[in-house]
């Protein structure tokens, strides 16, 4: 009989340290329900998380202390152990000399990325062979501004790699622009190569590129749009082709952007509303790179800042962080439509969920 693989969906939050801030859910693939099966404190705030399936780690944000006692970033490296899906902590190191909201892995697991949205930094860590988080060896400073009150300073909030693993971009919030650096994994070094400006006050926040095509999109934060661009991938230059709001014409409320993603099968890409409180569904031209509206799907809660798609494709989990629940949505693969499961994990202040396969 073959052994049926085991997923696991990690799920970070806001938490004291003295309080259980990263979660481990077994997930039922027949139905997209989550069971939590383990709890870890001694973290504060690990909002953000990031996995190597090959290597069963995980890597949480935390906050560290600076050498002049500050506040400061910091990841902290666990292990999985795959009989139980439980987490044991193999280190903690400080990153940036300020607090992150971000934190990513480039495709050959061997270093760590992290953004800082109050810094306005980036930040590049090794990892050590045994996948603990070794000393940082570069930051990268960003300065400037934009128009709206939020953009007086850089804002940096988030980190992604294009599929070769060559080229870096950052989404700064407080810039309205996304900055590109040349990846050096020999040297554990970023250099500065580009960037592309989007509309004033839009704030970029995250940024999602196409599973299979060079095309690559921006959820806008301050002004509740997607910016999609064609990827040059041997030269590392974005350049916009279509924006669109994630909202319907006649939403009149406070609204802000968060999280967006792209369905594996490259038909669909979805965005989470804070505010309107939906997951905006588009589907997604595959010659041209344009998105078209399918559908505004409520969260039922409040704040959905990050959401994951199981990885066959077939739900969506979405954190609500103010409703402090994870809900799980079946996702129709012809139309991209979601429908609620009536599967509702509670869990405090849910805001990242990632997914591993252990085989």
């Amino acid at each position: 009989m073959e052994n049926k693989k085991k997923i696991l969906a990690f799920i970070g939050s806001y938490a004291e340290s003295n309080q259980p801030g990263l979660y481990v859910g077994s997930y039922e693939e027949s139905n997209g329900s989550l069971t939590v099966i383990d709890e870890v404190d001694g973290l504060q705030n690990p909002t953000f998380l990031e996995v190597n399936s090959d290597n069963l780690k995980v890597y949480a944000l935390t906050e560290g202390i600076g050498s002049e006692g500050q506040r400061c970033g910091a990841a902290a490296a666990f292990e999985i152990d795959p009989a139980s899906g439980k987490l044991s902590l193999l280190n903690k190191e400080n990153t940036v000399p300020a607090t992150t909201c971000h934190i990513t892995l480039d495709h050959t697991n061997q270093c760590i990325l992290v953004a800082s949205y109050h810094g306005g930094m980036i930040g590049l860590s090794p990892l050590l062979e045994d996948g603990r988080v070794g000393a940082i060896t570069d930051i990268q400073w960003h300065k400037g501004s934009s128009i709206l009150p939020d953009q007086d300073r850089p804002h940096a909030h988030f980190v992604f790699i294009d599929r070769q693993n060559r080229f870096v971009g950052v989404c700064d919030l407080g810039l309205d622009r996304i900055l590109l650096y040349k990846l050096d994994l020999a040297a554990h070094r970023l250099l500065p190569h580009g960037e592309v400006q989007v509309a004033p006050g839009s704030g970029p926040r995250h940024f999602a590129f196409h599973p299979s095509f060079a095309y690559g999109y921006v959820i806008n934060e301050l002004n509740s749009t997607i910016t999609a661009f064609s990827y040059d991938e041997e030269l590392g230059v974005l350049t916009e082709i279509q924006s669109l709001s994630t909202l319907p014409d006649d939403f009149e409320g406070e609204n802000a952007c968060a999280d967006i993603h792209i369905s594996p099968d490259g038909n669909f890409l979805y965005g989470s509303n804070r505010g309107h409180d939906s997951i905006v569904v588009y589907a997604i031209d595959r010659v041209t790179g344009r998105l078209s509206i399918v559908e505004f799907a409520p969260t039922l809660g409040g704040h959905p800042r990050n959401f994951a798609l199981s990885p066959d494709g077939q739900f969506m989990l979405v954190a609500n962080r103010d409703a402090n629940n994870i809900v799980t949505f079946k996702r129709d693969e012809s139309t991209g439509k979601l429908l609620p499961t009536g599967s509702v994990l509670s869990v405090s202040k849910p805001v990242c969920i990632k997914f591993v396969s252990i085989h």
